[in-house]
C-alpha cells in the first residue's frame, strides 16, 4: 500500500503546524505580556511529569495490570468517568503546585501584567502537549507513510506481531487530507483549554482562594469528556471536533477580552 503525496503533504504542514504554535505564541506574547522563559519551562516540567508519566503509569496500572478494574472500566460509562477524572486530577494537581512556586516567584515583579504568569506557563503545558501528544505521534506515522511509499515499510516492522503490522498499515490507509486537518483543529483547540486552564487557576491561587483546584479538576475533566465519549465509541468523531471547535473559539474570545497585556497596579500603603 501507499500513501498519497498530497495526503503526505497535507500532514506534513499539519505538523509542523501544531510544531510552531506554541514556538510563535510565545514569541508573539513575549515582550506584550512579559513572559519569563522559567515559567513556560515550569509548564515544560510539569506536563512532561504528571501526564507523560505518572498519569501513564496511573493508566497502565488500571487499565492493564488489574484484571478486577480492567473489567470494571469496560464499561464504557465507567471509562469515561475514570478517564476524565484520572487526567483532571493528575494534570490540575500538577498546574496547581506549579502555579503556588510561580506566585512567589512572581511576587518581586509587581510591574508585570497580571496574567503574564499564567501565559508563560499555560505556552510551556499546552506546548508540551502539542509536540508530545500530537507532533512526535504524527511524526512517526509520517515516517511509516514515507516507508510505506518506497515499500519497505514490512522490512522495519518485522520486530512487531502480525496484528500490530495489520493495524499500522489500516491506520495508514485511513490517513487522508481531512485527517490531517481535524488533527490540526484538535490540537490548536487543546492549546487554547490549556491557556484558559492556566490563567484560571492562576487567578485563583493569586487570589488565594482555597476552592480553585476541585473547580479546575472539574472544568478539565468535563472538557475531556466528549474525548473519553469518542473512545469509548458513545459518540461520533465530528461530533466531538465540532463542539471542540466552538468551545476553543469561545474560550479564546473570552481570554482576548479579559487577559490584556497591562501591569498591575500598585496601590501605595
Amino acid at each position: 500500500m501507499s500513501v498519497a503525496p498530497v495526503t503526505l503533504v497535507c500532514l506534513s504542514l499539519a505538523t509542523l503546524f501544531v510544531a510552531a504554535l506554541p514556538i510563535s505564541l510565545y514569541r508573539r506574547l513575549r515582550g506584550p505580556f512579559a513572559l519569563d522563559w522559567r515559567d513556560t519551562i515550569t509548564g515544560v516540567a510539569i506536563f512532561a511529569l504528571f501526564a507523560a508519566v505518572i498519569e501513564r503509569a496511573i493508566n497502565d496500572y488500571m487499565l492493564h495490570g488489574n484484571a478486577a478494574v480492567a473489567q470494571v472500566l469496560s464499561n464504557p460509562v465507567f471509562f469515561v468517568l475514570y478517564g476524565v477524572l484520572a487526567a483532571g486530577v493528575c494534570e490540575e494537581v500538577g498546574r496547581y503546585i506549579a502555579m503556588r512556586l510561580i506566585a512567589r516567584r512572581s511576587a518581586g515583579k509587581p510591574n508585570a501584567p497580571a496574567d503574564s504568569a499564567a501565559f508563560g506557563y499555560g505556552i510551556g503545558h499546552a506546548g508540551a502537549e502539542a509536540w508530545f501528544v500530537g507532533v512526535l505521534v504524527q511524526l512517526q506515522w509520517i515516517v511509516f507513510a514515507v516507508l510505506a511509499n518506497r515499500g519497505d515499510l514490512d522490512e522495519h516492522l518485522s520486530n512487531l506481531t502480525m496484528d500490530s503490522v495489520l493495524r499500522v498499515h489500516l491506520i495508514l490507509a485511513s490517513l487522508s487530507p481531512l485527517f490531517a486537518g481535524v488533527f490540526a483543529l484538535e490540537r490548536t483547540a487543546a492549546f487554547v483549554f490549556q491557556i484558559g486552564l492556566s490563567v484560571l487557576m492562576w487567578r485563583g491561587v493569586r487570589a488565594g482562594w482555597k476552592g480553585i483546584l476541585p473547580l479546575a479538576i472539574l472544568v478539565h475533566a468535563l472538557i475531556d469528556v466528549p474525548a473519553a465519549m469518542y473512545q469509548a465509541h458513545l459518540v461520533p468523531l465530528v461530533a466531538v471536533d465540532g463542539l471542540y471547535v466552538v468551545a476553543a473559539v469561545v474560550v479564546a474570545v473570552v481570554l482576548f477580552r479579559t487577559c490584556r497585556p497591562q501591569p498591575r497596579v500598585t496601590r501605595a500603603a
